[in-house]
């Protein structure tokens, strides 16, 4: 299979990763220059897309791909690669897409369990991305999954390195929980979703949605450090983004993950994900 991938960027890159093997061909597009030296002598082939610039090679690669992973998000101006290359990727003989979304979409369900049939609402960003994630399930062929999901960490990018750097911070909002996923557990739902017998949209999130002060907290404790203090949240100096996370407050369910798509989570709480970080010498 040829693996042609918008956005090489920390999900899709972990993906790339651990199943090279399942690809006889893989290319992608960055951003920067600087972005695409980072894979010069490696089996991926790099090309640029981005507002101002836009390699025509990209065609023939979108031509030749047997398989799609979408991981840009939408802009004001909606999704760029539809907006490019819609018409294209429409009449490709691309056999699945796997488009990478989010938990985002939902609605505020007042700290309550969802699933995938959940409502989706929201403005401004959030409605860019619902808007996005529609169109693409839109494309003709039932052959566009979307994976929705939760807060992503891993190696490099987790509560460990926060704290390690001086960032980390424990917020707290009474009664506000979030989902998270280990970068390792979406890889294996993108290897799942691009064989599975067909297409869908499926919640990808770890079994328990936590505060965030008390993720702070453990891997404080794993670190032999004193947690920073707790600040309140009406209280606290945050931007204009961070504050929008909290504006929902959802327990998100991952059944259907689980049952239908046959993902075995290695890391089904942040707990098991930060262990085996710290284990693994991260922060060391």
């Amino acid at each position: 299979m040829r693996l042609f991938v918008f956005g090489l960027g920390y999900s899709a890159r972990r993906f790339i990763d651990l199943y090279p093997e399942n690809f006889a061909q893989i290319a992608g597009t960055v951003r920067s220059a600087d972005k695409q030296a980072a894979f010069q002598g490696t089996a991926v082939e790099s090309l640029l897309f981005g507002p101002d610039q836009c390699d025509p090679a990209i065609a023939g690669q979108i031509a030749a791909a047997d398989l799609l992973l979408v991981s840009i998000p939408p802009g004001t101006a909606g999704d760029p690669v539809l907006a490019r290359f819609g018409a294209m990727i429409d009449a490709s003989p691309i056999r699945r897409i796997v488009y990478l979304s989010t938990v985002g979409v939902y609605g505020d369900h007042g700290g309550g369990w969802i699933d995938e049939t959940a409502e989706v609402a929201g403005e401004g960003r959030r409605r860019f991305r619902i808007d996005a994630e529609a169109a693409w399930l839109a494309l003709p062929g039932d052959r566009t999954t979307s994976l929705r999901l939760a807060g992503i960490y891993g190696p490099g990018r987790n509560a460990l390195v926060n704290l390690r750097s001086g960032t980390a911070r424990r917020i707290v909002k009474p009664g506000q929980v979030f989902n998270r996923i280990h970068v390792d557990d979406i890889s294996q739902s993108i290897a799942r979703a691009f064989t599975h017998s067909r297409a869908g949209v499926w919640n990808v999130c770890d079994d328990e949605p936590a505060p965030p002060q008390e993720v702070i907290g453990f891997a404080a404790s794993l670190m032999g450090l004193a947690p920073p203090p707790e600040q309140a949240f009406d209280d606290a100096e945050m931007s204009a983004m961070a504050r929008s996370f909290y504006s929902t407050n959802n327990r998100i369910a991952n059944a259907r993950l689980t049952h239908e798509l046959g993902v075995k989570l290695a890391y089904r709480t942040y707990r098991e994900g930060l262990a085996a970080l710290w284990q693994d010498g991260e922060c060391k």
